[in-house]
């Protein structure tokens, strides 16, 4: 079983979102074949807590534009969790997302290729 449709398009969205205020290290995991709760997470790393918040700000914008509302948000200085039911945005610090090492807790699942990334690739190398 792949994400729906619906929960790839607000994933991009997000992560289009998270780029446009500096957010890096973007990385989408495929839960769909755990009995998780939620079909992607979004890892996303911020150099600082005004960048997390920036970037924590703008997903909920880009998202809101899309009719959604994360059912939570919690924060503390160096993580915010934006949880969308299906999509949830884990954004960190360098030094919290190195602790926590969420990618290799989920290491055994997929990675979903974001195209949000691919065009901010192509934008740099252009500028």
């Amino acid at each position: 079983m792949a994400p729906r449709d619906s929960t790839l398009k607000h994933l991009e969205s997000a992560a289009a979102a998270a780029l446009e205020k500096l957010g890096k290290d973007l990385v989408a995991i495929d839960l769909t074949e755990q009995m998780v709760l939620s079909e992607v997470f979004l890892l996303v790393s911020g150099a600082n807590e005004r960048q997390i918040d920036a970037i924590g700000d703008e997903v909920e914008l880009k998202l809101a534009l899309l009719g959604e509302k994360p059912l939570r948000r919690e924060k503390s200085p160096h993580w915010i969790l934006l949880d969308y039911e299906d999509l949830v945005v884990h954004i960190q610090t360098d030094e919290i997302r190195q602790y926590y090492m969420l990618e290799k807790l989920w290491n055994d699942c997929p990675r979903i290729e974001l195209m949000a990334v691919k065009d901010d690739e192509k934008k740099r190398t252009r500028d």
